[in-house]
């Protein structure tokens, strides 16, 4: 439930649309208009030629950050959890308290205090109703599983860095993102949430890799530009047209179309 379409300033604010990228140096500081005139942010610290074909201890550069909802999944919260408690999205953020789902990302409180704290004035729901809703919701966004399969063949290595609660789970459930990628970074594992920089900081502990040799995609600026700061290769999410480009842009060409098995050989050499 963190995305990008219209909302309060506690859930994930629309993000507009851009129409150019940008290359940024790292210890440049990113000012809001940039943000606001680019339809993705990166940052390199070194040569695209350098960071997309390194290898590093048998491992292959640049290690890819996917953040998950609306960015590899389509999240139900602005659609169908309304249409769940049959309120429109504004009765909804009226009546609900921010706070719980901060702290169940955080995984600082469980599902039956979430159910306790979800509305303002302490209203009882079916949360089990709920989680089946959202988990009928989880799909692929359009063209993103076979990026994902086109870069887990071509490699490279990947990891979820997800503002998401342990409902993560249901996710993989429908799903199975870990065909092609590690939930290893997720904020009720951490106890932190994007944008904190001190995620970014784990991130890197724990990868043991230098900043510039991870690209981070994420559809929301905001955690684009935190990463940045942080030293990381940073692209805003739009779409997996839009994503393929700028990963060709940092060296990562990936073929999208692969031989039919019934195509004669001869043929796909042509």
């Amino acid at each position: 439930m963190a995305a990008a379409l219209p909302s309060s300033s506690t859930w994930k604010p629309f993000i507009s649309s851009f129409t150019s990228s940008l290359i940024v140096k790292p210890t440049h500081k990113i000012s809001p208009q940039m943000a606001l005139n680019n339809s993705s942010i990166t940052t390199a610290a070194t040569t695209t030629s350098n960071i997309s074909n390194a290898y590093t201890g048998g491992r292959k550069l640049p290690i890819l950050l996917f953040d998950v909802m609306d960015t590899i999944v389509l999240d139900p919260f602005y659609q169908d959890v309304p249409a769940f408690f049959r309120m429109s999205m504004k009765e909804l953020l009226e009546c609900k308290d921010p706070t719980p789902w901060i702290e169940f990302e955080k995984g600082l409180i469980d599902e039956p205090e979430l159910a306790r704290k979800f509305f303002k004035d302490g209203r009882s729901f079916d949360l089990e109703g709920l989680k089946n809703c959202m988990k009928r919701g989880y799909l692929y966004i359009d063209g993103v599983e076979e990026l994902l399969r086109a870069l887990k063949k071509d490699g490279y290595e990947m990891h979820a860095f997800t503002n998401y609660p342990i409902w993560y789970k249901m996710i993989e459930d429908k799903l199975k993102l870990s065909t092609y990628l590690s939930w290893t970074f997720c904020s009720c594992i951490f106890g932190k949430r994007k944008p904190e920089a001190q995620f970014y900081l784990e991130v890197l502990n724990c990868l043991k890799v230098d900043p510039a040799s991870c690209i981070f995609i994420d559809d929301r600026m905001r955690n684009v530009e935190a990463a940045i700061e942080a030293g990381f290769t940073g692209i805003q999410f739009k779409n997996a047209d839009l994503l393929r480009k700028d990963l060709s842009i940092h060296g990562i060409d990936i073929s999208m179309n692969e031989p039919n098995e019934n195509q004669d050989v001869a043929e796909v050499l042509e």
